[in-house]
């Protein structure tokens, strides 16, 4: 087998990308997985039903981000289709045995999750709520750590940490359970200290509270070896759970210091000459032993998520760089089709059982069978890969913050499954049609973090923003006490934007929208929002809201073909200037303001149902255009002021 890896792209890698994007590996293993499973996800021989397994949920994660950092509604399809093929209309998932009280079986729950947010269809949070209640009731040791499974009573593998744990803090974080954190968080503190070797700084692969397991030391309940999966599971786990986490709860610093430990160790076992991992980390030296695809993904998955969100400092950037250099080299090959597959995954590896006995020795775990595209490890390389590939964009907004107003826009409903009222409509957590999630998403790539403002716009609450976002303020008819932006809060505004701010306003068309008050913030700097609606588009009809932009625009740069609906025109004055004009009237306009600049647009235009790729045709571009005035939002902030 020829494996592949451009001469520039290793170039690219080693520079830290700084000049050009290298090819979206991601993107490229994510169409391998489509190839060989296009249909239901059966893993088995042909013609066998297909099982509810955690392989599902590895790969179907990757996918999430393949979606996300593209705005191809082909990736959320193929999530959807796999996922429909097991959720029943009543939310009972076919194949699942809540009764096993098996781990593995929550894993998938967190594509339920994503699909209840986007589609808002009652069948995926029915679903999810099942996993949810398993761990309601699942078996626990004696200090409340989640049994791997029922049939392997009294023990904690990496692995379930995976499995269970990021699942269970986003439903908290969505379903409002705030005391499930503690939870979660004694689940990897609980692991760590089971199974932590104070020598190494590394974690087994499995502990046994009862000690009666053969693979069991009989002092301190640990299975005997360092597999690296196992370490990558748990790895992957920390990050995707800490995001979770609401802002000051204390289990946020136990995740990051365990984070930390976890990273020294495992990087101080970094193959110094090809960059990945061994199968059994710490055993280089055995000839039996070789480079495992699974265990180096997840690690440098791990590695470089931990950065972006902060919780590791960016020397570890190099060990990142490093190791996915070496699972390029290592692990890619190229197909027959022009495609790429991932080789070198260890198919299986556990501890006990019945038939084979797994000991856990390193000869057992040099006897499992290391497999082509397997499922774990393509799941596992697209999730890296992902990550990598937002490292030449981190840059650009690294250090900012960009505010969003929910204090004018503060809108709730009551959720249709959950009976709960909930906030939306514009705002970042909202992954529906009408949510800011996919906007948010993209400020992320580009490295600027993304938070709310629930109170009034004053100086102090002001101080920490770089772009601040005003959409759609609320009439008396979509709140029952709307607030209006008075004159102190203009003054702190333009004060703000004086200083170098830039200040984002985003209207709606006539009579959704308030504008008395909006238009006297706007007006302060030459801009008036007209209360019309232009570019009316009947059902789907989208080219009736087509806008061609010129090539050379000052802010999107290319001649982006977008769509925009029922949009309320502008009237400028000094110092305002139109930026996008549509038959002669005015879209967009631009104005410098003291050291900072404003954007101001009559709809709010970036909102999911136009930039996620679900509705609008391939001819539009919308999310390229997004991208390209996030950028421009935060080339043109100055700075805290």
């Amino acid at each position: 087998m020829k494996y592949i890896l451009l001469l520039c792209s290793i170039l690219l890698i080693s520079a830290g990308w700084s000049q050009a994007q290298p090819p979206r590996y991601s993107e490229q293993l994510a169409e391998t997985a489509v190839k060989l499973w296009p249909d239901s996800f059966s893993l088995g021989k042909p013609g066998t039903p297909a099982k509810w397994s955690y392989d599902l949920g590895v790969i179907l994660k990757g996918m999430e981000a393949v979606w996300k950092a593209s705005g191809d509604a082909r990736w959320f399809d193929y999530i959807q289709k796999q996922m429909d093929h097991y959720v029943q209309e009543d939310g009972r998932i076919k194949a699942y045995k809540r009764e096993d009280y098996n781990i593995d079986f929550i894993n998938n729950g967190k594509l339920l999750l994503l699909l209840y947010q986007v589609t808002g269809k009652t069948k995926y949070y029915k679903a999810a709520a099942l996993l949810r209640d398993q761990l309601r009731t699942h078996p626990r040791t004696s200090e409340g750590g989640f049994w791997h499974k029922k049939i392997y009573p009294h023990q904690m593998w990496l692995d379930g940490l995976y499995m269970g744990q990021p699942f269970y803090a986003e439903y908290a974080k969505v379903f409002g359970e705030p005391e499930a954190f503690d939870d979660i968080t004694n689940q990897f503190v609980l692991m760590e200290r089971h199974s932590r070797d104070d020598k190494t700084g590394l974690l087994y692969h499995g502990w046994d509270e009862s000690r009666e397991q053969a693979w069991a030391d009989k002092v301190t309940g640990r299975s005997p070896n360092f597999w690296g999966r196992s370490l990558g599971w748990y790895g992957m786990a920390l990050v995707d759970a800490i995001e979770h986490f609401p802002e000051g709860h204390p289990g946020v610093d136990s995740l990051a210091g365990i984070l930390q430990r976890l990273a020294k160790a495992v990087v101080a076992f970094q193959d110094k000459r090809s960059g990945v991992w061994y199968d059994v980390v710490d055993m280089a030296h055995r000839p039996e032993n070789y480079l495992e695809a699974s265990a180096s993904c997840m690690l440098v998955y791990m590695l470089a998520k931990g950065v972006r969100l902060g919780y590791l400092p960016d020397s570890y950037l190099k060990p990142a760089r490093k190791g996915y250099r070496g699972i390029l080299r290592t692990f890619i090959s190229k197909r027959d089709d022009g495609g790429i597959n991932l080789e070198g995954t260890v198919m299986v590896s556990g501890l006990g059982g019945t038939g084979r006995y797994r000991d856990g020795s390193f000869e057992y775990y040099m006897s499992e069978p290391v497999i082509q595209n397997d499922p774990k490890g393509m799941g596992a390389f697209i999730k890296c890969a992902a990550e990598m590939e937002m490292l030449p964009t981190l840059g650009h907004g690294r250090g900012k913050t960009v505010v969003l107003d929910y204090y004018y826009n503060n809108e709730y409903r009551k959720d249709a499954a959950t009976g709960r009222r909930v906030r939306y409509h514009y705002i970042w957590e909202d992954q529906s049609n009408g949510g800011y999630s996919f906007l948010g998403h993209l400020f992320n790539r580009y490295g600027a973090a993304t938070v709310s403002l629930e109170t009034r716009p004053g100086a102090a609450a002001l101080s920490s923003a770089d772009v601040y976002i005003i959409v759609d303020p609320d009439t008396d008819k979509e709140t029952d006490s709307p607030h209006v932006l008075e004159q102190p809060e203009i003054d702190a505004i333009a004060d703000w934007v004086r200083r170098g701010g830039m200040l984002v306003l985003l209207g709606n068309d006539a009579g959704n929208a308030e504008f008395t008050h909006f238009n006297r913030l706007a007006g302060t700097f030459g801009i008036r929002f007209n209360e019309d609606n232009e570019l009316l588009v009947k059902n789907d009809h989208f080219p009736q809201g087509a806008v061609q932009l010129e090539n050379g625009n000052r802010v999107f740069r290319k001649p982006y073909r977008l769509f925009l609906k029922e949009v309320s025109t502008l009237e400028l004055t000094a110092p305002a200037r139109p930026l996008v004009q549509h038959e002669g009237k005015t879209l967009m306009a631009t104005a410098r303001y003291g050291k900072g600049t404003v954007f101001a647009l009559g709809d709010p235009w970036i909102y999911n149902e136009y930039i996620d790729g679900r509705k609008l045709t391939p001819d539009f571009e919308n999310y390229e255009a997004a991208e390209a005035w996030v950028r421009w939002l935060l080339a043109n902030a100055k700075g805290k002021r």
